[in-house]
């Protein structure tokens, strides 16, 4: 069953959107000319980041669903690429229930016609921002059930928001509503692991109007504050892997890490 019941907003294509680069990152075509200059701008490590990123979010999706975890809300969901989140749970637990939420309306276009779940499972759709996680929450508990374990992904959006804005006490806001047992899946862009590179991506986004905040490793382990990481901790986003690593390893600018909330 899918579920949306929202009107669809006007889509801005006068300045550059994060999910819209992300989507020209990934070979995605659901981008405008402005979100493509500035993907163009960006070195080819971006494209790889992105990549990495994603099958981040399958690995740990997949081994979350195959623990029992039947509940995962997606904030930063982004235009829809194949295999979704809830294609990946759903195809090993098939009754999983999964809200997406972003803030761009073109995600809701696509997420009406891409994100179907499975006959006997649940997806719906938010268009939100993660600075007003009450309003988020506010709608999942429409569908997902919040005295039960729900996974919360938060993968790579929360380099999109700066220490001012309160990144960490927004992550520590949407966490402290799951009940225990729940999970946090969060990836990050570095900014110790290649500082010359961060700092041109950093500055080439900022061209096309986006900020970014890259943080150094001690600011993202701050995210998991409270939880207890999952083996293999908070590692780079090509070495989290729970079973059998890549033959051939590959190097990555991102962190990336799932943290279980204590009992």
């Amino acid at each position: 069953m899918t579920t949306n019941s929202q009107p669809s907003r006007p889509v801005d294509t006068s300045k550059a959107h994060p999910a819209r680069v992300y989507d020209w990152l990934l070979g995605g075509k659901d981008n405008y000319p402005v979100d493509e200059a500035v993907g163009e701008m960006l070195p080819p490590e971006a494209r790889d980041a992105a990549r990495q990123n994603r099958q981040f979010m399958h690995r740990a999706a997949a081994w979350l669903a195959t623990q029992g975890v039947d509940q995962f809300l997606d904030i930063g969901t982004g235009i829809p690429t194949e295999p979704n989140l809830h294609q990946i749970v759903q195809d090993i637990v098939p009754s999983a229930k999964v809200v997406y939420a972003d803030n761009d309306p073109i995600v809701l276009r696509h997420a009406e016609a891409l994100l179907i779940s499975r006959p006997g499972g649940v997806t719906d759709y938010i268009q939100a921002d993660v600075r007003d996680p009450e309003a988020i929450v506010q709608h999942a508990r429409h569908v997902l059930e919040f005295d039960r374990p729900i996974a919360l992904s938060l993968i790579a959006l929360m380099h999109f928001i700066t220490d001012e804005q309160d990144a960490h006490g927004i992550v520590r806001a949407l966490v402290d509503t799951l009940p225990p047992g729940s999970y946090l899946i969060l990836s990050h862009a570095a900014s110790d692991l290649f500082p010359e590179l961060a700092e041109l991506v950093v500055a080439q986004y900022a061209k096309g109007g986006i900020q970014l905040a890259f943080r150094p490793r001690g600011e993202v382990e701050r995210f998991f504050d409270g939880l207890d990481l999952v083996p293999p901790g908070l590692v780079t986003a090509t070495d989290w892997f729970t079973s059998t690593p890549a033959t051939e390893p590959e190097g990555s600018g991102i962190y990336a890490g799932v943290a279980r909330i204590r009992p």
